[in-house]
């Protein structure tokens, strides 16, 4: 049975929190595993034969290579299929070149829930540009929608500590346009301290309702709890997550809050106010932000009314991690 007071109480628990290095590093591997399981499809579809299968001439599968490949995640080395005859040419990767424009966001949409099939075979499509046939689009549309679908359905544990929830804005070229697609994350952080990618969702719009779906499927994956559910200020999230996880307790973002405090605040007065303010979401105690958000009201009141409502009508869950230091 878990005793969720004493892994709330373990410190060590919330000194890894997110940041831009993890979220960086997890897009590395996926997309250097992505890329792999492309080459590999486009040199079934050069051999015209399965694994292991030698061609009508002869030629067949000679184990790997090296390359080292970059991206705007950095720098990766991935393997690449070699056959018996040397003839085997990546469009994906060509010889002498080592940078790919633009697949790294390509190939996070492909992982994202709310992509079909038929969107990863437009996708791969506009990818190669026409330079390969019909066949081996469909043979690298498969290969790729079996490694997606397999790492979206895969099975989660039982109970995160903290799940951040949020999306980043990717450009996607797509029908010789480059446009924006949000993707949706879930980041959960488990009884180890490791952070892991729970799922991403491709939603056009924001809304109670789009997250009631992300939480449900983590739900049907095996999650059965979630302590700290760390969101932005979204009307109605909060509902939407204890409908789901009724025990959980939902922290708002305070980078969220910041920015809306500041919304309105002269340019001359912000340094200041945005000095003040720091000493609320520093405190170290509860308490401790209780006594600044009062001297914070009585400083700043009568000129910013609607940056010190925003704190009392959200103050609950912009204080919850305290409790726990």
């Amino acid at each position: 049975m878990i005793d969720k007071e004493e892994l709330l109480n373990n410190k060590d628990f919330y000194k890894s929190f997110k940041n831009g290095e993890d979220l960086t590093t997890f897009f590395k591997q996926m997309h250097k595993r992505a890329v792999e399981h492309m080459l590999e499809a486009e040199l079934d579809a050069h051999l015209d034969n399965e694994k292991h299968e030698k061609t009508k001439e002869g030629n067949y599968r000679n184990g790997h290579g090296t390359k080292k490949i970059k991206s705007s995640f950095g720098e990766s080395e991935i393997k690449v299929p070699r056959d018996r005859a040397s003839s085997f040419e990546p469009v994906l990767v060509p010889k002498r070149h080592n940078i790919i424009e633009g697949l790294e966001n390509i190939i996070i949409s492909f992982y994202a829930k709310g992509m079909s099939v038929s969107d990863i075979e437009e996708q791969v499509k506009e990818l190669y540009d026409f330079e390969i046939s019909a066949s081996a689009i469909s043979r690298i549309t498969n290969a790729v929608a079996t490694e997606v679908v397999s790492w979206q359905n895969r099975p989660l544990e039982d109970l995160y500590l903290i799940v951040w929830m949020d999306g980043i804005v990717l450009k996607v070229r797509e029908n010789s346009k480059v446009i924006n697609k949000t993707i949706y994350l879930a980041v959960g952080l488990n009884r180890e301290g490791k952070k892991e990618v729970l799922g991403m969702w491709l939603g056009k719009n924001e809304s109670s309702s789009f997250w009631m779906g992300v939480l449900t499927d983590l739900k049907a994956r095996g999650v059965e709890d979630i302590l700290i559910t760390a969101t932005d200020n979204l009307n109605g999230f909060t509902g939407t997550i204890r409908s789901v996880f009724p025990e959980s307790q939902t922290q708002i973002c305070v980078v969220h809050q910041i920015r809306n405090a500041c919304k309105y605040v002269v340019w001359k007065d912000r340094k200041e106010f945005s000095a003040d303010m720091k000493h609320i979401y520093t405190a170290p105690t509860k308490q401790a932000a209780e006594a600044a958000l009062t001297d914070f009201a009585e400083k700043w009141e009568s000129k910013y009314s609607y940056a010190i409502k925003s704190w009392r009508d959200n103050w609950d869950e912009l204080t919850v991690f305290l409790s726990f230091l």
